[in-house]
């Protein structure tokens, strides 16, 4: 190999190394709403922050876009995805269906194939709700969330509850923000008794159990909404 191709290859490397640093600390920024929607993201301010070149910028906020958290206006300028509240009756329709789904194929399969994963999600959830670490307890919820459906082993449902739960992180931090960030130990509570159905096979009680979670959840987000109109309204897309 030359001298030539090894610099090709590490400048490939370097670049898509860039590109994940920057698409974590943005899509970080974005999902605690330290970037909230409607935020600009110029190209050349970021090459400037990140210190690098605009390539692996773009190639960052193109997977951004993919994630549904960046937006490219017909004036070419790229911005944080507004919070379409209108959205959100067939948004929590479609994910009260995908945890029931998910929660109830995961108590169908036997064995224990899954549930070490489930169990180590649930106690990084357990230590983020103890600490107070909002954006550590979306991320364990998601993944733990993620885990059952993967457990259940159906990877269209896998993936679409993942992309589901991943648009409602910021609706998510906007309602913990109500509580100080001090969530109700409801919560662990409700996902111990998801895991102990799961374990024992109990179907009908795990889909239960997922009805039941996914409307407390529902209901309070649109109790806070229609608290906080006002504070809500101020987000771009409302």
């Amino acid at each position: 190999m030359s001298d030539k191709d090894i610099s090709s290859e590490d400048t490939v490397r370097t670049r898509g190394s860039g590109t994940q640093s920057i698409y974590t600390a943005l899509r970080r920024e974005i999902l605690s709403m330290a970037l909230p929607p409607g935020s600009p993201l110029d190209e050349v301010r970021l090459s400037e922050r990140f210190g690098m070149s605009r390539t692996p910028i773009r190639e960052a906020l193109l997977r951004l876009v993919a994630d549904g958290l960046v937006t490219t206006l017909p004036n070419r300028n790229t911005i944080v995805a507004i919070i379409d509240f209108s959205t959100l009756p067939t948004y929590f329709e479609a994910l009260t269906l995908m945890y029931r789904v998910t929660t109830r194929g995961a108590a169908q399969r036997g064995g224990t194939a899954g549930l070490d994963e489930i169990l180590r999600h649930q106690r990084d959830f357990i230590a983020a709700v103890e600490a107070q670490d909002a954006f550590t307890m979306i991320e364990a919820n998601r993944e733990f969330h993620v885990a059952i459906a993967e457990r259940a082993g159906n990877s269209y449902y896998t993936t679409f509850f993942a992309r589901l739960l991943d648009e409602g992180r910021r609706i998510l931090r906007l309602y913990y923000s109500t509580f100080d960030d001090r969530l109700p130990r409801q919560y662990v509570d409700e996902h111990e008794e998801m895991i102990d159905a799961i374990r024992t096979g109990d179907v009908e009680k795990a889909d239960r159990l997922a009805v039941e979670h996914a409307d407390q959840i529902v209901r309070q987000i649109q109790e806070y909404i229609s608290r906080d109109f006002n504070n809500a309204r101020a987000l771009p897309g409302l």
